[in-house]
Parts: structure tokens; C-alpha cells; sequence
């Protein structure tokens, strides 16, 4: 017998955790919440730091790759994604920043009614459990803790003084009135825990009978009869099960799984479904169209005169400490998130507002996940904000296991490419300002043979990768182009949305988890209010 909803979530990420628990909070409907990946049990998952373990485990991130491409050297880039409850939530680095004012009104202009920064703010206050309390940008009670980095290093105050002799302001929130400027980040966490989207809420609606979560649960498609969503196919524990919807399907399966779900349902370029034999439901051109993320290079820089967390984890003693420090008081470095300091800035006068993030963090490694280096050295991430180009994920097969091919097209404009240059330019002269300067013994990335612009997009290009934010390729507008329109409604296709970051307009300047939740819970109330007619 199948089993029939009222709503099937499919996706226990960022935005379908939102989802599910607010739907379920009406006892009246009967919520199915399928995740591809398993029980969010592992302890590392927990712990602030263990986002350096878990975000390349081949059990907790499904592992994509990006198709090779010559403006980054003909490299493959590693793309983590969450395949665990709480999805990417549960394996990022603990970052909480919204974007700008500028880009949520910019989605308005693009004609989505409901989506400007004045509409957008209500929701983010409500998913908040601000540890600074309520004002005008910020909410408590709700159920994401966020709190105000507790692990300070003489080496990252000295950056943020580098940074103002440099002429960036002090900002001491970045989701308040102004982005612009140097401070310290605020986390997803609390009391020396991470708070993922299933901590914060799965964990408390898990208990109502109305909501069933299902794990290890790999949809195969969209079921659609007539015109509308009417169920969803899955495959769990190595049989195939269903289930219908007499309600509304909500895919929040990500900015990569999203796009490749419908189109193995048959939603999408009809052209390229019908190569791989699948039959076309709804010709949608844009599913899995205007991909755009953020691109990130690494500086880093050998210090001495100051602790780097580098120099601790090699020393068994002092590693031995930091485990005891965190087992008795929950704090020191296995709460450090990956960005103790933030810059936001602008590369050049006429920009309006900041186009370039820098996350700076108290050690270093060759790439995220590899074991730090033996030498004491900190690094300083550039990314650019608002990128041009465009890529696009597209289905090789109609097996729903085999991954989508993911062609990122970074630094194919000439203002992204600009742009990072200007920003790692600006990173080399917070470094030598005296604040810093004092503590500066090498700069090994890029490294000072590395002087000229073609030298730094040189670097760029072969060293440059993702800073983990795809979005936008089940965009959200009026046009023929866009997937869904701005309550979220798959284009031709009754019953069916999408809530993740796959429905961006545009990627916001900033990091996507918290805006991924806002999406979530702004998707339920226009459910609920659909729902009332």
C-alpha cells in the first residue's frame, strides 16, 4: 500500500529542515521528509571544528567534482555537499552572514514581488536565537543559536588592526545596518556545539507523530500525472518505496541535486532529456541553467612572534590540551568555525558596495580537509561576491546515481577576473601594514615572486576553488528562463516547489547557509497561506 501526505519534503538541508518542522507544526497535516544521507550521529559533526573531517567524508558529503575547465587550469574542483541530516549545514564551516540590503532588493526588481530586503528580514529574525539579543536586524527564541566567536588570537586582532590602518572600518555586524567592513564573525553554534539545521529544527519536531523522516532515502523522481505533482519515487535500505502527495512537493535538495532531480522527473531542457531518453513533462530550459558561485584564493602566511593553531596540533602536548580544554569547558580551537575574522570590502571606488569577503582563520594546510602544515602560518580566503559567469549541472544518465556533471565556468568575465586580483592585491597591503607586518616572516601563497596582475590570476587560476555557495539553477523570476516564480512554484508543474539555494536570482554577497534557512521558512508561510486560499 502506498502511504499519501499532505506534504513530501525531499531534502533535510538547510531549507528543508526549515520546511518540514513548519509545516509539521500544524498537527492537521502529514509531513514525509526524505534525506539521501544518514542519521546525523557522528560526533565530529557536533563539534565546531570537525567540519575539517566531515566535509570530504565519502558517508557525509556526496564528493562532486566539477567538470575540467581551462580558465582554472584544466583542474576538476572538489564540490562538498551535506548527505546527512541537516545537509550542508551539518558539514560547513559555521559562518553566519546574510548578504547585503542591496541584494535582496535587487531580487524585487528582478520581479519577484515578496523577496526584497524589508520582506526577507522577518524571516531571518525569526529562524534567529541571537546571543546578542533582539533589535531592529536580529530575533531571539528562534530556533538557529547564533553566537559571537569566544576563541580571540592576538594574530587575527592583529589582522583586523592591519585591515583599519588600511582604511576598512571596524564593523561589529555584518548582518546589521551595513556590511562593509573588518570584525569577527558570528557562528551557527553555542556552549561549544554546532547548531545545524537539524539540531535546530528536526531535533524538537522529530517527536510530533504528523512528521515521518526518512533516511538513506535516494528519490528517483518526481512523480507527475496530469500536470501536477501527485507523488515521489525512492530508493531505501535496497528496495524501491513511494509515496503520494495529495498536497504539495517541496524539492530543497540543494543548488546540485535540486536541477538533477527534476530533470530526472522530466522537467527541464527538453532537448537534452529526450537524448538521454527521458520522457519530457514540462520543457523548462532553465533548470540547471545560471549556476553561479563563489571562487576563493588562499593566502598564507608564515608568522613568528605569534601563535598559530598550526604550531599546537603538532605538538602532542599542547594537542592534548586543546582535546582537555574542550572536554571540560567547551571551548579553544575545536570551536573555531572556518573564518575567525571577516573582511568585506569594496576593490575599487566606483563599486557601491563591498564586492570582495576575506575569511581569515588562525592556521593553514595546503587545501580545506589536509592536515595543517608544520611551520606556524595563518590564512587570509578571498572570494568575490557578486561573480558574472555562469555554469550550468546537467544529468548524465537517468540513473539517479550517477553525478550530474557540474561545469562552474569560474573567472570567465573580465570583471571576476579583475575583481579577485584587486582582492588579493588588497589582502598583500593589509599584510604589510605595520599591525601586521610585525608578525609577517614569509608570505608562502601567492609568494612575492608573484608581483604582476597576470602573475596573481596565474595563481588564481591553478590554486583558486570553491568557497562552497552554488546557487541559482532553479532561478526564481518572471521570465521564460526562470524555474519558479516568486512563491516558489516550479513553472507547468501543479503542486510542486522549490526552496533552496537553486532558486536564487542571484548568489547573495555573503556565506548561503543562513539565507538557505530564510528561503526555507519564507517557502512554508506562503505554503500555509496557499493552503488557507
Amino acid at each position: 500500500m502506498v502511504e499519501s501526505y499532505d506534504y513530501i519534503v525531499i531534502g533535510a538541508g538547510s531549507a528543508g529542515c526549515a520546511v518540514a518542522a513548519r509545516l509539521s507544526e500544524d498537527a492537521r497535516n502529514r509531513v514525509l521528509l526524505l534525506e539521501a544521507g544518514g542519521r546525523d550521529r557522528n560526533p565530529w559533526i557536533h563539534i565546531p571544528v570537525g567540519y575539517y573531517r566531515t566535509m570530504l567524508d565519502p558517508v557525509l558529503s556526496w564528493g562532486y567534482r566539477t567538470e575540467p575547465d581551462e580558465k582554472v587550469a584544466g583542474r576538476r574542483i572538489v564540490w562538498p555537499r551535506g548527505r546527512v541530516l541537516g545537509g550542508s549545514s551539518s558539514i560547513n564551516g559555521l559562518v553566519y552572514t546574510r548578504g547585503q540590503r542591496e541584494d535582496y532588493d535587487l531580487w524585487r526588481q528582478l520581479g519577484n514581488p515578496g523577496w526584497s530586503y524589508d520582506d526577507v528580514l522577518p524571516y531571518f529574525r525569526r529562524s534567529e536565537d541571537q546571543a546578542r539579543g533582539a533589535d531592529d536586524f536580529h530575533g531571539v527564541g528562534g530556533p538557529l543559536k547564533v553566537s559571537d566567536i569566544a576563541d580571540r588570537r592576538p594574530i587575527c586582532e592583529a589582522f583586523i588592526a592591519a585591515a583599519m590602518e588600511t582604511g576598512i572600518p571596524r564593523n561589529h555586524d555584518f548582518n546589521g545596518a551595513r556590511q562593509e567592513g573588518v570584525g569577527y564573525f558570528q557562528t551557527t553554534s553555542r556552549g561549544g556545539w554546532r547548531c545545524s539545521a537539524a539540531t535546530a529544527y528536526l531535533k524538537p519536531a522529530r517527536r510530533r507523530p504528523n512528521l515521518h523522516v526518512v533516511t538513506g532515502a535516494l528519490t528517483h523522481r518526481i512523480v507527475v500525472a496530469d500536470g501536477r505533482a501527485t507523488g515521489v519515487d525512492w530508493e531505501s535500505q535496497g528496495g524501491d518505496r513511494s509515496a503520494a502527495c495529495r498536497g504539495e512537493i517541496v524539492l530543497c535538495a540543494g543548488a546540485v541535486n535540486s536541477p538533477q532531480l527534476l530533470q530526472l522527473s522530466g522537467i527541464g531542457p527538453a532537448a537534452h532529456l529526450r537524448d538521454l531518453g527521458i520522457e519530457v513533462v514540462q520543457a523548462l530550459e532553465g533548470v540547471g541553467r545560471d549556476l553561479q558561485d563563489h571562487y576563493q584564493v588562499r593566502a598564507v602566511y608564515e608568522i613568528a612572534g605569534a601563535k598559530s593553531l598550526n604550531s599546537d596540533v603538532h605538538n602532542p602536548l599542547k594537542k592534548a590540551m586543546i582535546g582537555l580544554q574542550y572536554a571540560l569547558r567547551r571551548t579553544g580551537p575545536l570551536t573555531i568555525s572556518a573564518g575567525q575574522v571577516c573582511l568585506f570590502a569594496k576593490t575599487r571606488p566606483e563599486v557601491a558596495t563591498p564586492d570582495i569577503q576575506f575569511h581569515f582563520i588562525p592556521f593553514s594546510a595546503d587545501r580545506p580537509g589536509q592536515p595543517l602544515h608544520k611551520f606556524p602560518a595563518v590564512t587570509a580566503s578571498i572570494c568575490q561576491l557578486r561573480p558574472e559567469s555562469r555554469g550550468e549541472i546537467m544529468i548524465r544518465s537517468a540513473d539517479p546515481r550517477t553525478h550530474p556533471a557540474i561545469r562552474a565556468n569560474y573567472l570567465d568575465t573580465e570583471n571576476d577576473r579583475r575583481t579577485i586580483v584587486d582582492g588579493m592585491k588588497l589582502n598583500r597591503r593589509i599584510s604589510r601594514s605595520p599591525a601586521f607586518a610585525k608578525y609577517l616572516k614569509l608570505e608562502r601563497e601567492p609568494g612575492e615572486e608573484r608581483q604582476s596582475d597576470d602573475d596573481l590570476l596565474q595563481f588564481a587560476r591553478e590554486r583558486g576553488s570553491t568557497i562552497f555557495h552554488p546557487t541559482s539553477t532553479c532561478r526564481m523570476g518572471p521570465d521564460d528562463r526562470a524555474v519558479v516564480d516568486a512563491r516558489l512554484r516550479v513553472k507547468g508543474v501543479a503542486g510542486l516547489r522549490v526552496a533552496d539555494c537553486s532558486i536564487m536570482p542571484r548568489v547573495v554577497s555573503g556565506n548561503t547557509n543562513a539565507p538557505a534557512i530564510m528561503i526555507g521558512e519564507k517557502c512554508a508561510d506562503m505554503m500555509r497561506e496557499d493552503a488557507r486560499g
